[in-house]
């Protein structure tokens, strides 16, 4: 099927898919670009239809597998895309229904909380980080939507590929309670340099919203908080790169005792 018309209601029904409402709505959502499309089909998620515009390849085509192809004019998608020069395929998908209850963690788990973020590519940078360090789970708590096209594209589509869980900040509460991991509050009034903490046993780090940090309540239930140190005027760097350099700080501990016979660290 062929679509000319940017406002074919058709084309206006998968624009609407822009919004966290609507993708609520119809359980549906949007993958921009082959990449991303092919690492959400990799993940098992359910294509419903794939999109082509009139610079698609037979590779792009072979993508869909038995799910229908809408083809669009360049018009058309560029109100279907949220990006300036639409890739020439996108995916419509199922949202997923993903709960806590599937949740298998390993031995001495490495968790990232993440609680009110705002902003979705600060959210898909910090994906790329959780996946480039290994991260065994990733609690998304309130805050911007998953499967946002911005965070999809700027996870470079990870975010299909992590254990990443969208939560409740009760239900993440619950979780951590039962799993007792080390928490460790990520905040500019830190007693101790993040470099200092033992993150070689369970860990699980919490980072809050952009401009207010994290809520009380999470900063009193942390056993301990940390502070990157900051020399220049600015008080705290993006939370992007707060989660980068705990995570690997996290990974360079653990990776010098694999070869070490001496057990982790208990003490806080």
């Amino acid at each position: 099927m062929r679509i000319q018309s940017p406002a074919n209601p058709r084309v206006k029904a998968l624009a609407a898919l822009k919004e966290r409402k609507e993708r609520e709505r119809a359980g549906l959502f949007l993958v921009e670009g082959r990449r991303e499309v092919e690492r959400a089909l990799r993940a098992g998620l359910q294509l419903e239809t794939l999109l082509l515009g009139p610079k698609a390849t037979p590779e792009d085509q072979a993508l869909v597998g038995s799910a229908p192809i809408l083809e669009l004019s360049q018009e058309a998608m560029e109100r279907v895309s949220v990006r300036e020069n639409p890739p020439p395929v996108i995916g419509v998908f199922r949202l997923p229904h993903k709960t806590l209850k599937e949740v298998r963690l390993p031995q001495n788990p490495l968790v990232l909380v993440l609680l009110g973020l705002e902003k979705p590519g600060n959210l898909g940078a910090i994906l790329r980080s959780a996946d480039g360090a290994g991260v065994d789970l990733v609690l998304v708590a309130e805050g911007v939507d998953l499967y946002s096209p911005q965070v999809i594209r700027n996870s470079t589509g990870v975010v299909f590929s992590l254990p990443v869980y969208p939560a409740s900040e009760g239900e993440a509460a619950r979780f951590l309670e039962q799993r007792g991991l080390l928490l460790v509050a990520a905040t500019p009034k830190g007693e101790r340099i993040y470099w200092e903490e033992d993150y070689r046993r369970g860990v699980a780090f919490l980072l809050g919203a952009e401009d207010e940090g994290l809520p009380e309540a999470w900063l009193r239930r942390a056993q301990t908080r940390v502070r990157i140190p900051m020399r220049g005027v600015a008080d705290s760097l993006n939370v992007s790169v707060s989660a980068a350099l705990l995570l690997y700080e996290a990974q360079r501990q653990r990776s010098l005792i694999k070869n070490s016979s001496s057990p982790p660290s208990t003490s806080p």
